[in-house]
């Protein structure tokens, strides 16, 4: 069987206008997969060059390929589950600048350049003080990127036309905000003069980006089959969901620069990105976090089990329905929308998503992702939001460590498990110690940033259902709130 390159698989050369410092599976599967539809359906004609960050990676197989790897795409698309394979075709080298480096170096006099994206991990977007101008190259990917901007400024003597926009992609709030600040460091350290300073503001737009989708990458344990399917050799197919989602923070011009619409991509360029990065964290983040301890106390293992399931999944779609989406601040429709696509992400046959393994950390989960809307709800509603608080108690009855007979294998802080299991071990189970174990949940600011018994009512009603929970068991209890729920409305 053939390997899939340029002589197997013919393609299109298209002008380099896209530097990327990150070759991982998520931005292939991800970013470059967006670039390459906007090559194929709106005609951009943009090339991909890579960059390695690391002293390893994948420079050397991606080169075999010349570039070339195909995307699996598996999922729900309009209510049906599909499988869809592309073959990728805008990456046009990939490049190790520890043991290139001239070649990398001279990436800053291509004047068609104009985007520069990254994904080098959370880990990535740091200051290493150690770096200098003249290292080559440089061991973060801030220091490599400020070279980088400085060696353009000069070859182009400052030329406004020749800067970037900027849009790193790597799991951090404000990432944008946080790679300028570290390139202005460098700046600082490195001594530059002042006409590199201004031209970096003037010149160059650091965005800040959300990014939505899963890319598992690849799949090792089925890649005879794939292969069989793809009718040729690839050591680097990608799988990846079909959804996807990329909000970008920053001017129109972005937009006017991105053919996003015309290649029918979900990519929003927008004033404020913090809505929508709120919205992923309530709806989507806050939603596996809520159902978690009530699923697998149900006795359900995954997460597609668990919103298929009649009473659970029922309990799930009004809890985001009804108590998180009237918390947040954009229109009801495009909630409901977003909502809908969570839903089906969350039943996608081709992924077996085991709630233990979103159950790592739960209660600074549970901090982050679901206080806020049980605490908005309060402020905007006048009144407790029933299913999220009945999750809280769910929450304190999961970190007793018990399923029926079977321990619960708890993942978290060693002090947060210490503490859980003192006090779990100090309640006699009745009403009265319950409660006690209640109060002393809720007031505990080192897990909630404050003292939750003083939310009126909050108390009360966490203490009653972790009591039915203990004595009656998860499902009669939730199969309970379901009904009445459904009663009342």
């Amino acid at each position: 069987m053939e390997r899939l390159n340029r002589d197997f698989h013919k393609s299109k050369a298209y002008t380099e206008k896209v530097l990327q410092f990150g070759e991982g599976n998520f931005l292939r599967g991800f970013a470059d997969w967006q670039i390459d539809v906007m090559n194929k359906k709106a005609g951009w004609d943009a090339g991909v060059v890579v960059v390695q960050p690391l002293p390893q990676g994948m420079a050397g197989m991606l080169n075999e390929q010349d570039g070339l790897y195909t995307v699996y795409l598996e999922g729900i698309k309009h209510g049906e589950a599909l499988k869809e394979h592309t073959v990728v075709e805008c990456v046009t080298r990939v490049m190790n600048p520890y043991e290139s480096y001239n070649e990398y170096e001279a990436l800053v006099r291509q004047p068609e350049l104009r985007f520069i994206i990254s994904n080098t991990t959370e880990a990535g977007i740091t200051f290493a003080p150690e770096d200098r101008l003249e290292d080559a190259p440089q061991s973060s990917f801030p220091g490599k990127l400020t070279a980088f901007l400085y060696r353009r400024y000069q070859y182009f003597k400052g030329d406004p036309g020749k800067g970037f926009i900027i849009i790193p992609c790597e799991l951090i709030d404000r990432n944008g905000e946080e790679l300028k600040k570290i390139v202005l460091q460098y700046t600082k350290l490195w001594n530059l003069e002042s006409g590199f300073s201004a031209w970096l503001e003037e010149a160059n737009t650091f965005c800040c980006s959300l990014v939505d989708r899963i890319v598992p990458g690849y799949p090792q344990d089925r890649m005879e089959e794939i292969t069989t399917e793809l009718g040729y050799e690839d050591r680097l197919v990608v799988v990846g969901e079909q959804f996807h989602l990329w909000v970008i923070e920053g001017p129109q011009f972005v937009k006017d620069e991105l053919p996003v619409e015309q290649a029918g991509l979900n990519v929003l360029v927008v004033d404020d990105m913090t809505p929508y990065r709120t919205r992923k964290v309530r709806i989507l983040n806050g939603a596996h976090t809520a159902l978690t301890p009530v699923a697998y106390l149900y006795g359900l293992e995954t997460v597609k089990e668990a919103v298929e399931h009649d009473t659970v999944g029922a309990f799930v779609d009004a809890l985001i329905r009804e108590e998180i989406i009237p918390t947040l601040d954009l229109p009801e429709a495009e909630l409901r929308s977003f909502a809908a696509a969570v839903m089906e992400r969350f039943k996608n046959p081709f992924v077996r998503h085991y709630v233990m393994s979103i159950a790592l950390n739960s209660v600074s989960k549970f901090k982050t992702r679901d206080l806020p809307t049980l605490l908005r709800y309060v402020d905007k509603q006048g009144k407790l939001p029933e299913k999220m608080v009945f999750s809280l108690a769910a929450l304190i009855a999961f970190y007793k460590g018990k399923r029926g007979e079977q321990t619960i294998e708890l993942a978290d802080d060693p002090d947060v498990l210490d503490w859980f299991r003192e006090h779990w071990a100090a309640c006699d189970g009745a009403e009265a110690g319950v409660r006690r174990l209640t109060e002393q949940v809720l007031g505990n600011e080192a897990f909630w940033g404050k003292d939750l018994n003083d939310v009126s009512g909050l108390t009360d009603l966490t203490a009653g259902f972790v009591a039915q929970i203990e004595t009656q068991g998860m499902k009669e209890t939730l199969n309970r709130l379901v009904s009445d729920s459904v009663r009342a409305s």
